[in-house]
């Protein structure tokens, strides 16, 4: 009995090509938005996550004044000093290394070509903390690191633009006027997790970019890469007192600087990434409630058409619920049509969005088939009234129709 309704079912909707088209085309665009805007999301998030990750693991900044961003206290903080890098290593349970870091910016020049870029000088354990590895050359040794030689290693952007197609290793470029030996390439990372390109630097010990390029000693970061299973709170707060002990503030006082756990900001950026994935999931549903009304209002129009029909099985012995089973099942095979296509939409706009945005494509399968479920529920739900309706027709009034 259900096969033949089934078959019945098809036979209505293939004699209406067009208008069944129409009709489930709210359900493909409502299951395509839902499913897209769901992968889209998931993939920005793990993107995120990519992106801090290759900041450093369990990695610690430690940037004087009191806040991140705008809205500060208005006054300008103390510098770090190198020696606090020792005393942090030294004295922080918990801690795997410190890293000290000075930044700039200036022109570099080689090859008969010039580029802008971030300068940085770090001290021996910067490439360690940073997560950052050489796709070419070497590191620097301990004695550039202590007298300031002048070697730089230059970042993947740097590189391209400089150098191309040529060997950068060995060369020597200029910054601000100054010679400087490229003995390395960093291995690319990529966009960073505030758009930055964190590929776009050139790296010098830090007592070189002080002697020769800015003409001073101040530190801005401090990096303090944790050990693994270490307490953050407790590493934090060792930071904290060492840091207000060297700088003199008396207590009851604001600090003058400001620790950033990475982690934490990993979890409150996806966590805000979610929850905007959520949001737009949400705003993409209600058209699937759009196709469903569709779908009840071409079925309560399909009854009306074949008021005669009905009446005539009525009348030589159709039960209530086989006209009802019919007109659902036509209902639900419309959603459920929509649906498959909507999840084929969806799968292709979420390649080329992903591709587009430069973000990884994650393919889910619990959104897709939640998808698919929610839509032929609509078919169930929106069909249900006109189903009924048909089931309920008097065979006399309705084979009297015209």
């Amino acid at each position: 009995m259900w096969f033949n309704t089934l078959v019945l079912a098809l036979r209505s909707i293939r004699r209406n090509l067009m208008r069944s088209f129409l009709t489930v085309l709210g359900v493909v665009i409502g299951v395509a938005a839902v499913v897209t805007m769901v992968t889209v999301g998931n993939g920005a998030t793990l993107a995120i996550q990519q992106q801090i990750a290759s900041l450093g693991t369990n990695l610690l900044q430690v940037r004087p004044g009191q806040r991140l961003g705008p809205g500060g206290p208005g006054f300008k903080a103390p510098a770090f000093k190198l020696a606090d890098v020792q005393v942090i290593a030294a004295q922080t349970p918990g801690v795997l290394a410190v890293a000290a870091e000075a930044r700039s910016s200036g022109t570099v020049v080689a090859n008969g070509r010039n580029w802008t870029s971030s300068l940085i000088g770090g001290s021996p354990d910067w490439m360690l903390v940073n997560n950052w590895t050489l796709a070419d050359g070497r590191p620097f040794s301990d004695d550039e690191y202590y007298i300031g030689a002048a070697v730089c290693i230059i970042g993947e952007t740097v590189r391209r633009e400089l150098y191309g197609p040529n060997p950068a290793v060995g060369d020597t470029l200029r910054v601000r006027q100054i010679p400087c030996e490229v003995v390395g390439v960093l291995a690319p990372k990529g966009q960073g997790a505030f758009g930055q390109d964190q590929d776009d630097i050139v790296l010098m010990p830090i007592n070189t970019l002080h002697r020769r390029v800015v003409a001073h000693t101040r530190v801005s970061t401090l990096h303090v890469s944790m050990l693994d299973g270490a307490d953050a709170q407790a590493v934090k707060a060792g930071i904290r007192d060492i840091l207000r002990e060297r700088r003199g503030i008396p207590e009851g006082e604001e600090d003058n600087f400001n620790i950033l756990d990475t982690q934490q900001l990993a979890e409150t950026m996806s966590g805000t990434t979610r929850v905007m994935t959520m949001l737009l999931g949400a705003v993409a549903a209600v058209s699937l409630l759009v196709g469903g009304i569709g779908i009840m209002n071409i079925m309560l129009v399909s009854v009306t058409e074949r008021t005669r029909e009905i009446g005539l099985r009525l009348a030589i012995g159709a039960l209530e619920r086989e006209v009802m089973g019919q007109f659902l099942i036509e209902a639900v095979v419309l959603a459920a049509l929509g649906g498959v296509a909507g999840l084929a939409l969806a799968l292709g706009a979420s390649v080329l969005i992903s591709q587009a945005m430069n973000v990884p494509f994650v393919f889910d399968p619990a959104i897709n088939l939640v998808a698919f479920a929610f839509a032929a529920a609509i078919g169930v739900v929106f069909g249900y009234v006109p189903a009924r309706r048909a089931a309920r027709l008097d065979p006399i009034e309705a084979l009297r129709h015209e």
